[in-house]
């Protein structure tokens, strides 16, 4: 009675018959604060604390959640496999059942529901004026929402998140299993499969542990791991969050597939890939570098990313830059959606029922099978717009060439044969035309989901390989009959400066466009005549050759005198030095790099900005 303890009283929330899960007020792999990422299972909590199922996953953006739009960019449905109930018996003890399928195919919250969660995370985190690890369950007889517990992120919220600790694959051997990784490192080692706790003398330090799932009994044997691999559990699950804690690579969520190891057998955890964590066979070579961009001084012209995959994208946003100036559709097309837009739009003249199934299997979500492949690449979209967020996203429409397309499922039924595709059917010339213009629609559909709903107006809008003003003029004309008028919501719309013809009528094309992009290796291709795929003539290809030089210069110059922006997507200003000075020099607004070569271009850049100012002191008549 002296220690005066009070005693809580309450009601439980029937979460058993409803769902339940856990909310982190930042993204928690890169520390990313604009995101509030929230998971949920069927029953109660404990099969999510635990790990013992894959969950639904549900992102956020904070800034457009208080604009009120809709803020939901990203949305994972997760296998949920079991439901922890109470018993029938006796109506106190609690046991796992399985999900039924049905059930495992539906979404725990609704869009309402996340929304409503997103909020009141909202409202905690600035109550307590920090990043917060929340737990929330719903109440299947009232229909009810309830916090049931909130306390500080304790990882990502404590590192600093520009000093990074880059990892890079060298090598990669057999694939034996994927998951979702946790981190971005790199580990070898030997595997160790434990079933308990108990085991725990059986693993050395510097060794891989492989077991199920994790509980915090498994504390102190994690902390000898060199990685760790759960076949059960998500990105907030035990082992996941202990991992963080740690600073350890964790792959989790593997399945059945972890079992193709032994133990005993040397193997690889890259986590250094993006969302998906990858085992390879036997001891794999990588380089780790620390960077710290506080130290990197930015230059005048703006550097910017070359990106299109957007599960790295909230890790790369605290890299130095100005934006994204060239984000790719194709790896999101290739390896999200994966089937052909027209084998959407066309699915019931299909004859191949293997296709049919195929399709049917990949959009078994969605009511209307036009709906997957919007919804889709507006959530890729919206995941690298966010992470940028409101420096701008220069979005690329699809410019796959026609073989590249026949590859996608159903995508042979909708492609001709060309001799050159490299010259042929692509680009802008596609999006008017009868044989594609229904999936460009598609395309366009998420864009403007992207930016009308999510409230993502920094997202700007491309045309590749535009071939003649009218061909321009048609896209613009299409687009604005989609619903994606050229000036309406700050709509601007660029044109890849990529072919002669753009720089010989630049002068024209910017009046139909609001900027130019220059494609480098295109421009470079078509002005010396070589096929860039070519091996045989490979050494002749050269973007710092006089001609190709000389049409860089050309549109950067008309592109300043009728004052549109202008930038250049490509390798060479990081490889080369005075090729990066040749640009800054003639007055380009921005160069966009991929990651890997983004710190180098800065560089480059940098140096050829102080040459230029050191030559303009020399230059500089002497007072008398």
């Amino acid at each position: 009675m002296k220690v005066a303890l009070s005693i809580g009283i309450q009601k439980m929330v029937r979460s058993d018959i409803a769902s339940s899960g856990v909310c982190f007020t930042l993204e928690p792999e890169s520390g990313f604060t604009d995101i509030i990422l929230i998971t949920g299972i069927w029953g109660l909590g404990e099969n999510i604390v635990q790990g013992v199922v894959s969950p639904d996953e549900f992102l956020v953006f904070k800034p457009t959640l208080k604009l009120r739009k809709r803020a939901i960019v990203n949305k994972k449905i997760g296998s949920k496999a079991l439901t922890m109930v109470y018993s029938d018996t006796d109506g106190k003890t609690v046991i796992n059942i399985d999900t039924p399928a049905k059930k495992r195919e539906l979404f725990v919250l609704n869009d309402e529901e996340i929304a409503t969660l997103a909020k009141w995370a909202l409202i905690i985190e600035e109550h307590y004026g920090k990043p917060m690890d929340i737990e929330w369950a719903k109440d299947g007889i009232t229909n009810e929402l309830f916090i049931v517990q909130a306390r500080p992120e304790t990882v990502q919220s404590r590192r600093n998140p520009f000093i990074l600790k880059e990892y890079k694959l060298l090598t990669k051997g057999k694939l034996l299993a994927e998951g979702l990784s946790v981190g971005n490192k790199i580990a070898t080692g030997k595997a160790r499969f434990l079933e308990s706790p108990t085991d725990a003398d059986k693993l050395r330090p510097g060794e891989i542990l492989i077991t199920e799932i994790t509980s915090p009994d498994w504390d102190p044997i994690l902390k000898r791991a060199a990685a760790i691999i759960t076949s059960k559990g998500g990105r907030t699950s035990h082992a996941s969050i202990v991992a963080r804690e740690i600073g350890v690579a964790a792959i989790v969520g593997t399945g059945d597939d972890v079992l193709k190891i032994k133990d005993g057998d040397v193997i690889t955890v890259s986590c250094a890939e993006g969302e998906k964590g990858y085992i390879y066979e036997g001891e794999q070579k990588w380089t780790e570098k620390v960077i710290d961009f506080r130290n990197i001084k930015m230059p005048e012209t703006e550097p910017m990313l070359i990106l299109g995959d957007p599960d790295r994208a909230f890790q790369l946003s605290f890299y130095p830059n100005k934006g994204v100036g060239l984000m790719r559709l194709e790896f999101i097309i290739s390896n999200a959606i994966k089937i052909h837009p027209m084998a959407l739009v066309k699915f019931n003249e299909l004859k191949d029922d293997n296709i049919k199934n195929e399709i049917d299997e990949l959009t078994h979500h969605y009511l209307n099978k036009k709906e997957y492949f919007s919804d889709k690449l507006a959530q890729a979209v919206a995941t690298i717009a966010c992470a940028f967020y409101p420096k701008d996203v220069i979005v690329r429409m699809s410019d796959f060439k026609t073989n590249e397309y026949s590859n996608l499922i159903g995508g042979k039924d909708f492609e001709p044969e060309e001799e050159n595709p490299m010259l042929g059917f692509r680009g802008a010339s596609r999006y008017y035309s009868d044989r594609y213009k229904e999936g460009f629609r598609l395309e366009c559909e998420a864009m403007k989901i992207v930016r009308n709903q999510m409230g993502l107006t920094n997202v700007k809008l491309m045309i590749p390989f535009c071939r003649t003003v009218e061909e321009g003029k048609n896209v613009i004309n299409i687009m604005e009959k989609y619903g994606l008028k050229r000036g309406e919501n700050g709509l601007e719309i660029y044109v890849m400066a990529e072919i002669p013809s753009n720089i010989i009528l630049a002068e024209e094309f910017a009046k139909v466009f609001d900027g130019f992009s220059i494609g480098s290796n295109d421009l470079t291709q078509l002005t010396l005549g070589i096929d860039r795929d070519s091996t045989i003539i490979s050494s002749l290809f050269d973007e710092q050759n006089a001609a190709p030089k000389k049409m860089f210069e050309m549109v950067i110059n008309t592109a300043k005198k009728c004052n549109k922006k202008i930038g250049l997507c490509g390798q060479a200003p990081s490889d080369h030095a005075e090729f990066a000075a040749f640009l800054v020099e003639q007055g380009i607004d921005s160069i966009s790099f991929t990651p890997d070569a983004l710190i180098k271009g800065i560089e480059n850049i940098n140096k050829a900005e102080e040459k230029m100012k050191m030559d303009k002191k020399e230059m500089k008549p002497l007072k008398v």
